[in-house]
């Protein structure tokens, strides 16, 4: 089995970019891509050098296809994608955006393979090679079936030793109630290491405004390091060791696209924390790769190679 630095679980889905700003009922020109939030964070992981598995479904379509050959040209193993003929590969419409705002998008993913996911794509030998975990809030929302994976995933993981992240990641449409979502991620949550809310995530799943408050909640359910996402402010933590602080922003002049900096946080922690630097150290790298997923379009266009992190 091949040894992997980390495995994650989630869904892909074609993406269509509007070419022109304005509504999307009045485009007419779109360029395709990849995306998916653990998708992201695998390419971001794999560009930087770390081997990386992925776990999903998609359909025998074009769409899981075109999924596949992106997993190969970033470098992503993917042993554990099962081509599932029953159901379709999910997609979704992006509007184009040239003001630094969130873009519209527009899903079709109900009923897709990967939200058939469950328990029996678990392969122990698969996970057990890797010595890192990452999940989101996006994979366990697809479906019961997917968060018993999720969750699994997560129990096994805990068990072997190996280190788990957790981004929250809300998809609030994709839950049944806002209570089932906050019960079930925080459930979630308590496996992890290092937990990657922002901080209105914090705030729909804690109750708590504050982030050391929100950094408690999670800590005293045995979390070892909160990494809390704070906008124009960059990221505050704490640890369950008491250290705290708050780690200054990358500042960026032009905003393209918001769509893929947590993504890209993520990304810079969980790497440089998988190469043991410290915490500080760590939420600077998410800030620097953040900060590039913002100044292109697409969700993982903008994620680095090792080269381009400098000092970083």
């Amino acid at each position: 089995m091949k040894q992997l630095d980390v495995v994650t679980v989630g869904e892909a889905m074609a993406m269509f970019i509007a070419q022109q700003t304005g509504d999307l009922a009045a485009a007419d020109r779109f360029i395709k891509r990849i995306a998916g939030a653990e998708l992201n964070v695998a390419i971001g992981l794999s560009r930087l050098g770390l081997q990386v598995g992925w776990v999903s479904r998609v359909g025998d379509d074009s769409f899981g296809r075109f999924t596949l050959q992106q997993l190969a040209k970033e470098g992503i193993d993917h042993h554990c994608v099962t081509t599932d003929a029953r159901y379709r590969t999910g997609f979704q419409l992006k509007a184009s955006v040239d003001d630094g705002s969130d873009p519209e998008v527009e899903y079709f993913r109900k009923g897709s393979a990967a939200s058939y996911l469950s328990p029996d794509d678990f392969d122990a030998d698969y996970f057990g090679a890797a010595r890192h975990l990452h999940l989101s809030g996006v994979a366990a929302a697809l479906s019961d079936s997917s968060l018993a994976l999720c969750q699994h995933a997560a129990k096994e993981m805990r068990a072997r030793g190996k280190t788990i992240s957790f981004d929250p990641n809300l998809r609030p449409v994709l839950w049944r109630s806002t209570d089932e979502m906050r019960k079930q991620l925080n459930l979630l949550a308590e496996y992890a290491d290092w937990v990657l809310p922002g901080e209105k995530e914090g705030l729909i799943l804690t109750g708590y405004q504050q982030p050391e408050a929100i950094a408690d909640f999670y800590l005293d359910k045995g979390v070892k390091a909160v990494i809390i996402k704070t906008g124009c402010d960059g990221a505050w933590y704490k640890t369950a060791d008491g250290e705290k602080g708050q780690v200054a922003p990358i500042r960026v002049e032009n905003v393209v696209d918001t769509v893929g900096a947590g993504d890209g946080f993520a990304v810079g922690v969980i790497s440089a924390l998988l190469e043991g630097k410290a915490l500080p150290q760590a939420i600077l790298r998410g800030n620097k790769i953040g900060s590039l997923a913002i100044q292109v379009a697409g969700d993982s266009e903008g994620l680095p190679v090792r080269a381009a992190l400098g000092d970083y």
